[in-house]
């Protein structure tokens, strides 16, 4: 009776787990000797043909055929030639990315890869670009533009923000320079701040005077036109400084 159950059981199963608990329940009866050793036998293989029937219809969820991984395969990012990466570095190193005190903690490449984080930095607030992106920008590779970030997070230069999803792929870390000199540098368009000068630099600035004539008296080359407060002086009846100064030559020679 147990046995013809089972084996009708095993032949209506349409899942692997149905058939791990007719398994289960088969040789606990075996040892509780209510089936013989040879109809446990004979059932058993029932259910090993049975469960190969049904993984061939099971259908795997969410993952292809021949992959390993729900996320897509990573694409890198290079430029088509060496000759074109490394002449983009240079010119970004060049390009003055950081002080010149800072820069000379830093190779070219590494300088290349803090310029892009610099630009968006001061673009958007921070750098939100994935590390594949940075390394295409920067002309090195992916290995390189981790360790330049790292290197300037050591010093103290910035900071790094890992954003994590439990099951499911992360988003590109969040770089955001925390460095006063450096952000004084990008405010100012990475340009030094003027220095101070020691002293004036020019030409002296000259009064010019009235000249004299031989005999001593002064000619007013151009008359001063009176303002406000000529005007009240008049008006209370103080003379002009030029009034007392004498006939001008003008009128001598017509005298």
């Amino acid at each position: 009776m147990f046995h013809a159950t089972m084996r009708s059981a095993i032949e209506g199963a349409r899942t692997l787990a149905q058939l791990d608990d007719l398994s289960r329940t088969i040789w606990q009866a075996h040892a509780a000797e209510t089936v013989t050793d040879s109809e446990a036998q004979g059932l058993a293989e029932l259910l090993h043909a049975r469960r190969s029937a049904v993984r061939e219809t099971v259908v795997p969820m969410g993952i292809p055929l021949g992959r390993v991984t729900l996320f897509p395969p990573k694409r890198l990012q290079r430029a088509p030639e060496r000759s074109v990466a490394i002449e983009r570095r240079r010119r970004l190193a060049c390009s003055g990315p950081m002080p010149p005190a800072l820069a000379s903690r830093f190779t070219t490449g590494q300088l290349a890869v803090l310029r892009i984080v610099g630009d968006e930095m001061a673009r958007n607030g921070a750098c939100g670009l994935c590390i594949d992106a940075i390394a295409a920008r920067a002309g090195v590779c992916r290995r390189l533009a981790q360790a330049a970030i790292r290197l300037a997070e050591g010093d103290g230069l910035l900071t790094i923000q890992e954003r994590r999803h439990q099951g499911r792929k992360s988003d590109p870390n969040v770089v955001r320079i925390i460095s006063r000199e450096w952000l004084q540098w990008l405010r100012r368009g990475g340009r030094s701040a003027a220095p101070a000068l020691l002293g004036s630099i020019g030409c002296k600035t000259m009064h010019p005077t009235d000249k004299g004539d031989p005999q001593g008296q002064v000619v007013d080359a151009e008359p001063k036109e009176e303002g406000c407060r000529g005007a009240a002086v008049r008006a209370r009846g103080v003379p002009r400084k030029n009034s007392a100064a004498g006939p001008l030559r003008g009128s001598r020679a017509m005298s």
